[in-house]
């Protein structure tokens, strides 16, 4: 090991078991650890807890390459306890990145940095996990954090690029035309999706999920709102999730059944004529993807259409998750989206409503949210070691 890496100077006493993980005081013996607490295994992936890191993309990275900003960001989470820490959307194609500034795995070179972090990540107690994905038509735009945001950079201009997707729909006025990908772009796309896996496993990564939502290349392969082709790839509802199984099956003879993999997916995308991917629509899905050697549905919605009218509220999409789980034999179910309470995370858990929470901005506003959570919980939890003498 490296004198640069992270390692302890001693020994970690025997019943320390990392931060985010539940204590038992002498007398509390049959006190019930509330689920949020509570160990689950999927396959050979195994959470100390349920509070899990979404992914949420950093648009810090030059040529697609992660760096010290990504090893300081995901292991803060890691010392906050979190049992999972899933990486952002990192772009199997140069042309699939949401951004010229997005994380990238469609080159060898990318390996070693981003195992810098997934070790340091592991060291640190948690498990790792990553999201593979590419932005189809919603690609070469401007990081939302800068003046002109989401606004797509022509291909003519410095940071921009021709973008592809299903069919030559924009997704608004602000953005480019796409081009329709022609079948062997789509081969060659998701050869880029199970290159970028193998890429994935290298580096260390415990668990895959496939970025399916949001408006991204899966979603509007799937939805009849931006695929309106007349082949094999568009049509029939068999025919616009093709895109998506074909993915799921090359990726999977590269990543070892035994690890985990995930698929988010917009649920629905809230229009109100029907017109779109409905929740009708992802049951069905589920009921394959059942079938298939899936683990975790990671559910979501919207994104794909400027149309959509959200109801945006506390729990606002536990709804999606719920119903996954009521249609469903074999998966784990993940739920998002404005979740900000232990109190709301444990109900979600003890209903049944989900086997895991996945939080974005709970944890942007405090990398140590599992602490508070605990707290409101009023569940004794280890600390990062370093950190124990903040807890009162």
């Amino acid at each position: 090991m490296s004198l640069n890496e992270f390692t302890y100077p001693y020994d970690l006493p025997n019943n320390y078991k990392g931060p985010g993980s539940p204590i038992v005081k002498p007398g509390d013996e049959s006190k019930p650890i509330p689920l949020t607490f509570t160990p689950i295994t999927i396959k050979s992936l195994t959470l100390k807890n349920r509070l899990v890191v979404s992914p949420m993309c950093q648009y810090s990275s030059h040529n697609g390459e992660a760096n010290d900003w990504h090893l300081s960001h995901y292991s803060s989470y890691a010392k906050g306890g979190a049992s999972l820490v899933i990486f952002e959307a990192a772009a199997v194609q140069p042309e699939g990145r949401i951004s010229y500034a997005d994380l990238g795995i469609w080159s060898d070179e990318f390996i070693a940095p981003l195992k810098r972090c997934v070790d340091l990540v592991h060291r640190l107690g948690s498990t790792a996990g990553i999201q593979l994905a590419h932005a189809g038509r919603k690609a070469s735009s401007i990081p939302p954090f800068l003046e002109g945001a989401r606004n797509s950079i022509p291909s003519d201009q410095p940071n921009g690029w021709e973008v592809f997707g299903p069919s030559e729909i924009k997704f608004n006025d602000n953005m480019s035309l796409p081009h329709e990908m022609t079948k062997e772009q789509i081969k060659e796309t998701i050869e880029a999706f199970k290159q970028g896996a193998l890429r994935l496993l290298k580096a260390g990564f415990d668990m895959i999920e496939i970025h399916n939502a949001h408006g991204y290349i899966g979603n509007q392969f799937i939805s009849p709102v931006s695929n309106q082709r007349t082949d094999e790839y568009g049509g029939s509802f068999e025919n616009r999730i093709r895109f998506l199984l074909e993915t799921i099956t090359e990726i999977r003879s590269v990543w070892p059944t035994e690890k985990v993999l995930a698929v988010r997916l917009t649920c629905d995308e809230w229009l109100e004529d029907g017109s779109g991917w409905t929740m009708n629509d992802t049951i069905e899905l589920v009921k394959i993807l059942d079938t298939m050697d899936v683990d975790i549905i990671d559910c979501s919605s919207g994104g794909n259409s400027t149309k959509q009218k959200i109801k945006v509220e506390p729990l606002y999409q536990v709804p999606f998750a719920d119903s996954v789980k009521k249609h469903t034999k074999n998966l784990f179910v993940a739920t998002v989206g404005l979740i900000n309470t232990g109190n709301e995370i444990e109900d979600i858990l003890q209903q049944n409503k989900a086997d895991i929470v996945m939080l974005a901005r709970p944890f942007l506003r405090n990398p140590h949210f599992v602490y508070q959570v605990a707290k409101e919980l009023n569940q004794t939890i280890n600390y990062q070691i370093q950190y124990e003498r903040g807890r009162e």
